[in-house]
């Protein structure tokens, strides 16, 4: 093993995704410069409102997660059909659906995000690891509506820009964080949308009792997203009890046999899943 590769394999999980995703990023730009890809977004823009998809005063919204395997759970899902599991889901009642596009760690594909978006009716947010400004007009080019900005992988200064690049472009943002600081860094840029991840992603551990403790300090006016370890209708019930606006769910769904019949079963009680209501 070469000293580089030792070096990698002491990385923690999100040390090793990031310093992956700095790589892919660097390949990319050398097949596209980011004044070619700024020239190709054009005339795009955002079709559809994520914000206000997943804050509907009264209902707690579903923002399905689309992805193959993830670093802590292994493969999810052997027979992944992208749009089919994207158009079951809609039809299930869900407000928005999030489309892994890390390939190495996640299964995913920046052409599955298109792909969904051409053949629902919903807002679609691209779940990826956001460290350059790149990846916002590339996440654009691809037709997505709302990006993820991981407090944890960011700067402040980075946080700070790419939330300002984004609603440039028209995109909304959803802010991760995962303890009391992270939040006030996350207050301090005044992020609009807020999800409260339970799962470290340094330990990939989970702390399910995450959101009872950080909300109280969340603004009065923020839509809140709570995310991670959400697997039954308890869960689900807690996180609505507490206040949450939107779950955003995936390994519960993406290891079901039937997405629609697991959506069902989490929100019994909460809404009609028949009716979307």
């Amino acid at each position: 093993m070469g000293e580089d590769a030792k070096v990698f394999e002491r990385l923690t999980m999100l040390e090793k995704i990031l310093e992956r995703k700095r790589q892919e990023i660097a390949r990319v730009k050398e097949r596209v410069s980011l004044e070619e890809l700024k020239e190709r977004v054009g005339g795009h823009a955002r079709e559809r409102d994520f914000r206000q998809a997943i804050y509907q005063p009264g209902r707690l919204c579903l923002i399905a997660e689309l992805k193959r395997k993830s670093p802590s759970k292994g493969m999810l899902r052997e027979r992944f059909d992208p749009v089919s599991l994207a158009q079951s889901l809609e039809e299930a009642g869900s407000s928005a659906l999030s489309v892994l596009t890390d390939e190495p760690f996640f299964g995913g594909h920046l052409d599955f995000l298109r792909d969904v978006k051409q053949f629902t009716e919903i807002p679609v947010l691209r779940k990826d690891f956001i460290i350059d400004a790149y990846q916002l007009y590339e996440s654009l080019f691809y037709q997505a509506d709302a990006v993820l900005l991981i407090v944890r992988a960011l700067s402040d200064g980075q946080l700070s820009e790419y939330l300002a690049l984004a609603r440039e472009l028209g995109l909304d943002a959803l802010v991760e964080i995962h303890n009391d600081e992270e939040l006030k860094r996350a207050v301090r840029v005044d992020a609009k949308i807020i999800g409260i991840n339970h799962r470290d992603l340094t330990t990939f551990t989970l702390d399910t009792r995450l959101s009872e403790r950080l909300i109280p300090s969340i603004p009065s006016g923020t839509t809140v997203v709570a995310e991670s370890g959400i697997q039954t209708a308890t869960d689900v019930q807690r996180m609505h009890r507490l206040g949450v606006h939107a779950l955003l769910i995936g390994e519960a769904l993406m290891s079901a046999a039937d997405v629609k019949v697991k959506v069902k079963e989490l929100f019994n009680g909460i809404w009609d899943v028949r009716q979307g209501t």
